[in-house]
């Protein structure tokens, strides 16, 4: 196996674990303090923003990177294989809760804007906050399980 790839993808794994996680930290609990039209108004535009090439990149490289390691795992075994495999797996779950959960949500309320009112801006921020804390716990145990034959490697 490369032995980039695995570092490459838990990595990534490690990074957008992180923007989930200031997500779930941060930006979720202060769009709650607001009022329904002006949460929804900003989301809208947070949303707008993560379709830039940067997060893209890193969102969809980091993807190709943990399917990749997993194709080699399979191919080439090693005795890391079944952390990198469990790593793998645990970011691609995550990535795939974002394409069905988190996007079809932000879809919406990009379709409905401020209009979704009170309970739908909480059901919202409820529905897509829960599945924000299953992918940041997917992406970050996948970058420990990818990075961690890595890391205690003796040399």
């Amino acid at each position: 196996m490369m032995p980039w790839l695995p570092v490459i993808a838990g990595t990534g794994s490690a990074v957008v674990g992180g923007f989930y996680l200031a997500f779930s930290a941060v930006v979720m609990p202060a769009l709650r303090d607001r009022q329904a039209n002006e949460a929804c108004t900003a989301m809208i535009a947070i949303n707008e923003a993560a379709l830039r090439p940067t997060f893209m990149t890193m969102f969809f490289g980091t993807a190709a990177a943990c399917g990749g390691t997993a194709f080699a795992a399979i191919l080439e075994p090693q005795p890391q294989t079944p952390l990198q495999m469990i790593g793998s797996v645990a970011y691609l779950v995550g990535w795939t809760s974002t394409m069905a959960i988190n996007v079809p949500l932000n879809n919406r309320l990009a379709r409905h804007g401020t209009s979704e009112g009170d309970g739908r801006w909480l059901d919202y921020a409820q529905r897509w906050t829960t599945a924000n804390h299953l992918r940041t716990v997917l992406s970050l145990a996948g970058a420990a399980a990818l990075l961690f034959p890595t890391l205690t490697r003796s040399n």
